[in-house]
């Protein structure tokens, strides 16, 4: 028997922290496809997970039928406006292929709407609405999704990522759509319990491949491995989401049994909050981060955390930048998304020496910071990543960019789109050697370490200011649930 299915995704991490609104542009300057033409050439060969559902059905001979991905940057409230034309589309094309056999979701978990703070949960299930009870939806999360019930009611079984950095995307793909497969094929029948665990994870500390996380999905694979257990999967959240969801919480899908399920998930929740004092990590200020620079293997990777642009922060935090400047000790890397410094760099000619101001965003609004420097090269800034790396995807785009150097012989990268530093191809394809420097700053918190590794022996998380910063309990939160840990020591 052949089956059709559909393939569906409105795919944001929402900062509610941000002031400046997600909108239309934002998608279609990043993804926004419709068409099982446009969808499949972007993302049959990604290390993404639409590449591995894609895959499954391939293997199967399941006609599997893209109808939108659209996706933007980590950014602000998407605006009501905005959403709801994407969430009109979807539809829309959804109805001009049905009937289905089933359906294929790609939510990341985090996404808030002005309208709707649970974008997701709203999203799938109009989805659900549409298909009604008895088609099955199944899908994959973002590690760092905002869990709500709406959504697990609207799906049959979701399966998040269990890597951070994210390079197990396609992997994730393939698991959800042998999910599908093993139900479309009446193997299974599955049964998805969520468990809100009443704590959130520090964001320095979700790094899968150290501790904490190291022994907590060591027997995550404890329990996953149970007979009767289809999926197991810890979504540690995302903290800069004001919305009753934000939080760790852990989804379990069982093959018939909720109880099962439920168990499995509580037993997992009771090892987490044994643990709480782990999950809170230590902050490193950018002096002492750049002491540590004098005695490590070199190239150091200092992480930005406070303007970590796969968390919404708006790569223009200079604070790190200043620091090297005054200090005059290392010779550095560091990319600043910048439109009128990229336009002021335009202007002159390579060799040429010039002030150009660069204007960061800080706590206090815009600070302009003025450096002299020779312009290096311009570029159109397209680079392609082909290996697994964090977000998955092949193409990058960042925009119109200029390559300057300081008289360290220093070197800043401005770009007029704002990019998140996920593979090394961003500074080797401007013709930029990694190896050359004593530092390179990164605007994230783990997901770089995937691309920079290779080139960067030691890792330092520096505790900077802005919408991204590392303690979320300085966040004025309106929404979330309560108790909370660390907010609350429950």
């Amino acid at each position: 028997m052949s089956f059709k299915v559909a393939l569906l995704s409105i795919y944001h991490e929402s900062n509610t922290f941000v002031e400046k609104p997600t909108i239309l542009t934002d998608f279609d300057n990043r993804r926004n496809l419709r068409g099982r033409d446009a969808i499949r050439k972007e993302y049959q060969d990604a290390h993404h997970e639409i590449g591995g559902m894609m895959e499954v059905m391939d293997k199967e001979g399941i006609e599997v039928i893209p109808v939108l991905v659209a996706e933007a940057l980590p950014g602000g409230t998407i605006t009501a406006e905005t959403y709801h034309k994407l969430l009109q589309d979807m539809l829309a094309g959804l109805d001009e292929i049905l009937p289905v056999d089933a359906c294929l979701v790609i939510p990341h978990g985090a996404g808030v709407s002005e309208d709707f703070p649970d974008m997701d949960g709203h999203w799938l299930s109009k989805v659900r609405e549409k298909l009604g009870p008895e088609i099955p939806i199944v899908g994959t999360l973002d590690l760092h999704a905002n869990v709500s019930s709406l959504m697990v009611s609207s799906t049959n079984a979701l399966v998040s990522y269990k890597e951070n950095p994210h390079v197990d995307m396609r992997q994730t793909g393939i698991k959800s759509g042998k999910l599908l497969v093993d139900m479309l094929n009446g193997k299974t029948n599955p049964k998805q319990v969520l468990v809100q665990v009443p704590l959130a994870i520090s964001i320095e500390q979700q790094l899968t491949i150290n501790e904490p996380c190291k022994s907590l999905y060591s027997y995550a694979d404890q329990l996953a491995s149970e007979k009767g257990i289809l999926s197991l999967s810890i979504q540690h959240g995302f903290p800069y989401a004001d919305v009753a969801e934000m939080g760790t919480s852990i989804i379990v899908v069982a093959d018939g049994d909720v109880n099962l399920a439920l168990n499995t998930a509580k037993k997992l929740e009771t090892y987490i909050l044994d643990r709480r004092e782990s999950f809170v990590g230590k902050k490193n200020d950018i002096p002492s981060s750049l002491k540590m620079i004098r005695n490590s293997a070199k190239p150091v990777l200092l992480l930005d955390m406070g303007d970590n642009v796969g968390g919404g922060g708006p790569a223009n935090n200079t604070c790190i930048l200043e620091a090297f400047e005054k200090s005059k000790e290392y010779k550095y890397f560091v990319c600043i998304y910048d439109i009128q410094a990229v336009i002021t760099c335009s202007e002159h000619q390579p060799g040429e020496t010039f002030d150009v101001q660069i204007t960061g965003t800080v706590k206090e609004g815009a600070k302009v910071h003025t450096i002299r420097v020779k312009l290096v090269r311009m570029t159109d800034g397209n680079f392609t990543e082909a290996n697994p790396r964090h977000g998955g995807q092949i193409n990058h785009r960042m925009g119109k960019t200029a390559i300057v150097s300081t008289d360290q012989g220093s070197i800043i990268m401005l770009t007029s789109l704002r990019v998140m530093p996920f593979s090394l191809q961003q500074l080797i394809s401007s013709g930029i050697n990694p190896k050359e420097f004593d530092a390179i700053v990164a605007k994230g918190v783990n997901a770089p370490i995937a691309a920079y590794a290779p080139v960067c022996p030691t890792v330092i998380q520096v505790n900077t200011p802005g919408v991204t910063q590392a303690d979320m309990t300085l966040f004025n939160y309106k929404h979330r649930r309560k108790p909370l840990f660390p907010f609350e020591n429950n």
